[in-house]
């Protein structure tokens, strides 16, 4: 059976993490996704992750009250990880859930421009072999200009450093979402 794109950005991200490597949640919503990184990175390893509303704060603090010492949880917009991750600092891995925090206020939206700061900040930060993944969810307001800008972002990426893959299901109602998986081949 064909992976729903949270079980393939999983698979994804399990086959380049390694214990001991640093990584980043750039939107980390309920917590799920932190999570599972912070138990991929194990005690040597560092999750770093971002978010603006305190409820996400909130949740994923509670989800990782176990792992508080592999974990850094920022509340703050994505595109700050410019200023809070050393550039220095290699990131074997990043994902990115894109559109509204579930179950809260779908007017709070990530948005093209801070997303894209993000992706610049992390594929500087990226080390060979590493992944940075982005699903987008773009069924509202706001949703189908973020898809199409992160798209350019992906397919402007030059070939020879990076390897990109769009994953989607195209015969889905109710705009299934979208995972772009932007790997880097070398410096």
């Amino acid at each position: 059976m064909l992976l729903t794109a949270l079980r393939f950005s999983h698979q994804l991200l399990k086959d380049v993490v390694s214990k001991g490597d640093h990584v980043i949640d750039a939107t980390m919503g309920n917590g799920n996704d932190t999570l599972f990184l912070a138990e991929l990175v194990g005690s040597t390893g560092h999750v770093y992750a971002f978010d603006i509303q305190e409820q996400a704060l909130q949740n994923t603090r509670e989800k990782l009250a176990a792992y508080t010492e592999r974990s850094t949880l920022f509340l703050a917009g994505h595109e700050t990880i410019e200023e809070k991750i050393a550039v220095d600092q290699p990131i074997k891995a990043a994902i990115f859930n894109l559109g509204y925090l579930p179950k809260s206020d779908k007017q709070i939206i990530t948005l093209p421009e801070t997303t894209k700061q993000a992706m610049s900040a992390i594929l500087k930060r990226l080390t060979v072999g590493g992944r940075m993944i982005v699903v987008i969810y773009y069924g509202h307001e706001g949703g189908e200009t973020e898809k199409n800008e992160v798209l350019q972002f992906c397919q402007n990426l030059p070939q020879e450093k990076f390897s990109v893959l769009n994953y989607q299901f195209i015969n889905q109602k109710n705009n299934p979402p979208i995972l772009f998986c932007v790997e880097k081949k070398n410096d």
